[in-house]
């Protein structure tokens, strides 16, 4: 990490995932999309910061320390919560997960944090209030000095119905430079809908790249630069799943490494570049997100490869 590399703010949930899987005893791990994200572009050599709440307790000092082992700095004020937020994922018998929440989210005090070259945000901690509607603040403040960066990693349990959340995505959206969602995101979201259409929608308000992740069956993507409706198909890496635990988030961070390294995202300057890039110039940072999420679904959990492991 040198001084010259962009200063990467993550503004989101961390938390505990208790999982329990048939016949095993719960295992508690630290979670939440965007500390995930956080994670791994700190393992990817990023200059991180996670702007996150968490209470006093035993599990936020894990939390803590989760940080600290993928050189991931906590914004001060961080730890203000009661205390430190649950999410309970049972995995069934092909390791996919449902969850259940016991949460609290706001965003700690951002005046005076510097420098911020690129936001990242997403999931939970865009729709759950208090804190969605500071995010949706700190957003629009943040995205004048660099790019922004989103994932609405949509949680059904939590988020109530569809109509309910999404005016709120569709503002983080407009305010994106990239936005990656899944297909079971945009099924819930926009019931029936195809998805080059929604691609295609999102980058007429705003984004220069938008993306959705398939499984394993790999992702689409397009470019606002490119022919007028071009959808681009790049299929998965063929791997051995052992569950998909963190692997949106994985496929996030290594999509923001990819491009911040080809200086698309990371300051006002990346923002134009992003948005005259073709879809040949963004199919490197798509690569890296394709190999970075399948490093993490061939291990338990929500892993985070390093460079040297993606052959990055």
């Amino acid at each position: 990490m040198s001084h010259s590399d962009p200063a990467v703010l993550v503004i989101g949930e961390a938390l505990i995932d208790a999982v329990r899987r048939a016949g095993s005893a719960p295992a508690e791990h630290v979670g939440g999309s965007p500390a995930n994200v956080a994670f791994g572009l700190g393992s990817l050599g990023h200059d991180v910061r996670l702007a996150t709440w968490f209470g006093p307790d035993e599990r936020g000092a894990r939390i803590q320390a989760a940080c600290a082992a993928r050189s991931v700095r906590l914004v001060e004020g961080s730890d203000g919560a009661a205390h430190t937020s649950v999410a309970q994922a049972t995995l069934d018998a092909q390791g996919q997960a449902s969850y259940h929440f016991d949460l609290t989210w706001a965003v700690p005090d951002l005046a005076g944090i510097d420098p911020v070259d690129h936001v990242h945000t997403g999931s939970i901690a865009a729709t759950i209030e208090p804190g969605g509607a500071q995010v949706l603040d700190a957003v629009r403040a943040l995205r004048g000095r660099g790019t922004v960066s989103y994932d609405p990693n949509m949680r059904p349990t939590l988020m109530g119905s569809p109509d309910e959340v999404r005016d709120r995505v569709e503002a983080i959206i407009a305010l994106s430079d990239v936005v990656k969602a899944s297909d079971e995101d945009i099924q819930w979201l926009y019931p029936g809908s195809h998805l080059p259409d929604v691609l295609r929608a999102w980058l007429d308000t705003g984004p220069a790249l938008a993306v959705i992740t398939r499984g394993g069956k790999g992702a689409l993507y397009a470019v606002r630069s490119a022919t007028p409706g071009l959808v681009t198909t790049v299929s998965a890496r063929p791997v051995e799943v052992i569950d998909t635990v963190g692997a949106g988030d994985s496929f996030m961070a290594g999509l923001v490494s990819g491009l911040l390294d080809a200086g698309y995202l990371g300051s006002l300057a990346a923002r134009e570049r992003l948005a005259a890039a073709g879809i040949d110039d963004v199919r490197p940072s798509i690569d890296r997100a394709l190999a970075t999420s399948s490093a993490t679904v061939a291990r338990a959990g929500a892993y985070a490869p390093t460079r040297s492991e993606i052959g990055a």
